[in-house]
């Protein structure tokens, strides 16, 4: 089942010289205007927001979330230099990260997170011809990945924590014959020891990885039978099961216990049923229920975990979505779920957890992200 994946490096079509970072720079429309320190962006203080990167209108907007309302922050929306096309905060809720392209050429953009939720555009980061689909953060907080959208090459960059600069690293390239290569999404594991990559028809890749170091090592492979496609990843907070948001003829919530030494086994039923194309998946934070979005019917699934990784619907899944959800996130406080619509009415929807019900979710608000339409791509929140 996993297999190890080869490759020629591309590493030298992006050259140093094409890896130039911008000086310190103010985010257009931000609220509180930022002085650089010297010594590196002060932790927030445990506030709970969410970021979401618009395509459309190349932007940002930033909501804090409180009993049970999205209430804009100072600032918002953000202007960005660049169509966005992935978000992620940092473990230490310092940092956010949009990387996105211009004119073929794609950067990361670096913003600090101030107490109150507000971004303060620390730096942009030119990173060549990369070109990220999807983003993680180690938990450690030191290394960036981006699962790029050549279909070859997980890209890797070195965190600076006092000036979000990024420094580019080894990463490390895959080859897959015989099958058709969309990349989807890249999450770590929580432990930091693999990169879970879903790169659609072709299945999904599990890199051994060296936080210390930054070493990636050559990938296995979960193959796929034929019109299947894995879109995106969870990992439970153990670390010891892999969701996977799988469509096609045998779609659904796909899930696989995860050896010490990365091997994938399916659990007993696999997938678990859901709507029409699951997009997103997502994991409470402490680890009993696992959603997925379904994008073409416009419904989220919801499934309590067992304490061996196995789910069983909730009552009443698969909720309504007020819009096609095409990513999901949970809140810092682990009270909410969030979904987006890239097709926009509402851009944003927060949900609850039912008290009564355990795992149901009940629509409590939603939100544009700005002058519709917005193209919300990418969904980030703090921990």
């Amino acid at each position: 089942m996993n297999e190890p994946g080869t490759g020629i490096r591309l590493w030298g079509k992006r050259s140093t010289a094409a890896f130039v970072l911008s000086g310190l720079l103010v985010a257009v429309g931000c609220g509180d205007f930022f002085v650089y320190p010297g010594n590196g962006p002060s932790p927030t203080t445990g506030g709970d927001y969410v970021y979401v990167a618009n395509q459309t209108t190349q932007t940002v907007a930033a909501y804090s979330i409180a009993s049970g309302t999205l209430s804009a922050i100072s600032g918002s929306p953000y202007v960005l230099s660049f169509a966005p096309t992935a978000a992620v905060v940092n473990p230490a809720n310092t940092l956010l990260f949009v990387a996105g392209v211009n004119g073929g050429v794609g950067y990361i953009a670096s913003y600090s997170i101030a107490s109150n939720g507000a971004l303060s555009l620390l730096t942009t980061n030119s990173i060549g011809l990369a070109d990220p689909i999807s983003m993680d953060v180690s938990p450690d907080g030191q290394w960036l990945m981006g699962l790029d959208g050549n279909g070859l090459t997980v890209d890797q960059y070195k965190i600076d924590a006092s000036t979000g600069a990024l420094t580019l690293g080894n990463g490390q390239t895959y080859f897959i014959s015989n099958a058709t290569i969309v990349p989807r999404a890249i999450k770590f594991s929580p432990g930091g020891n693999f990169i879970f990559a879903a790169v659609g028809t072709a299945g999904d890749l599990i890199f051994p990885f060296n936080t210390t170091t930054g070493a990636v090592s050559s990938p296995g492979r979960l193959s796929l039978a034929a019109n299947v496609s894995d879109n995106a990843l969870a990992v439970s907070p153990s670390g010891n099961t892999l969701y996977i948001a799988r469509s096609g003829s045998n779609g659904g919530l796909a899930a696989y216990s995860i050896s010490s030494s990365g091997v994938l086994q399916a659990l007993t039923t696999n997938p678990y049923p859901a709507g029409s194309q699951p997009f997103s998946v997502v994991v409470t934070s402490d680890g009993t229920g696992v959603y997925v979005a379904n994008q073409s019917d416009a419904t989220i699934s919801g499934y309590a975990i067992s304490s061996t990784g196995t789910a069983t619907a909730i009552s009443g899944s698969p909720y309504p979505n007020v819009s096609a959800p095409s990513a999901l996130a949970i809140d810092r406080t682990g009270k909410y779920l969030l979904s987006i619509s890239n097709a926009g009415s509402p851009d944003v929807t927060l949900f609850s957890f039912d008290a009564t019900v355990t795992g149901k979710l009940n629509t409590v608000a939603s939100t544009s992200t700005g002058t519709d339409p917005t193209g919300p791509i990418a969904i980030a929140v703090t921990h």
